[in-house]
């Protein structure tokens, strides 16, 4: 059956409070980092993911003494990202707890900084994060949580961070964002199809079919989600459970 496919909840997290918002702007409030953190490590989640989602635009580090109590209360590995910078900031991350750390705008701007980390901590700390859109012309990456475009394109951009050492790809397509219509399982696929790292699936989750056909159409080897788990409208264990009634190999 190969590996278990993830189940990844996501903290966004701005001035101490987990947000959400709909295609990266209109952001409201989903709770407090900590207690979330708890519940769904409790509720069978597969990992967390934490995103400081404005330390890349407003040029400061990663909120470490929140990281370090949100990873005082998982029993499950854990990513951070944002504001993540050089060496150093991987460091304070996972000496605060983390498991991995998630690089993007940092990546693009000095791709450099991806074999530093593979080479320092191992291939398997660094998540290359793609905030990408579908524009006229085809996928952009972008930079600054989704505020500035790149010439970059996503699936050269995701090849290069694989071949520089990434560990994994988080893609987030830009346009399906808190939409919840479904992922971009086109993407999703080709991205599959292009790479031996595995693809952490993000942006669209809406109901439980969404999560199934990342797994089944995009061949994502992770799907993570923010508002349908904050909001309380799909549990987790509920989710594993359909997933595998779907015929998707899942940790209960």
């Amino acid at each position: 059956m190969g590996l278990a496919k993830r189940i990844i909840p996501c903290l966004d997290v701005k001035d101490g409070e987990t947000v959400k918002g709909i295609n990266f702007v209109g952001l409201r409030s989903a709770g407090d980092p900590v207690e979330l953190g708890k519940a769904y490590s409790d509720a069978g989640a597969d990992e967390l993911v934490f995103l400081d989602i404005t330390a890349s635009f407003e040029g400061r580090k990663t909120f470490t003494d929140m990281v370090t109590k949100v990873a005082s209360q998982l029993s499950i590995p854990f990513t951070v990202g944002g504001g993540i910078n050089e060496l150093s900031d991987v460091e304070r991350m996972l000496y605060a707890g983390a498991d991995k750390v998630s690089i993007n705008s940092a990546a693009l701007r000095r791709p450099q900084l991806i074999e530093e980390i593979a080479t320092q901590f191992g291939s398997q700390v660094c998540v290359v994060a793609i905030d990408a859109r579908f524009d006229p012309d085809n996928w952009h990456c972008y930079l600054k949580g989704g505020r500035e475009r790149t010439e970059r394109g996503l699936f050269e951009w995701a090849h290069e961070a694989q071949e520089r050492g990434a560990g994994e790809i988080l893609f987030t397509s830009m346009d399906h964002d808190g939409v919840k219509e479904g992922y971009a399982n086109d993407a999703l696929a080709r991205l599959s199809a292009d790479l031996d790292i595995p693809i952490i699936a993000s942006g669209g989750a809406g109901k439980k079919e969404h999560f199934r056909d990342a797994f089944n159409l995009g061949h994502a080897d992770a799907a993570l989600a923010a508002s349908v788990f904050h909001f309380g409208e799909i549990p987790i264990p509920e989710l594993k459970n359909y997933l595998k009634e779907e015929g998707i190999n899942v940790r209960l």
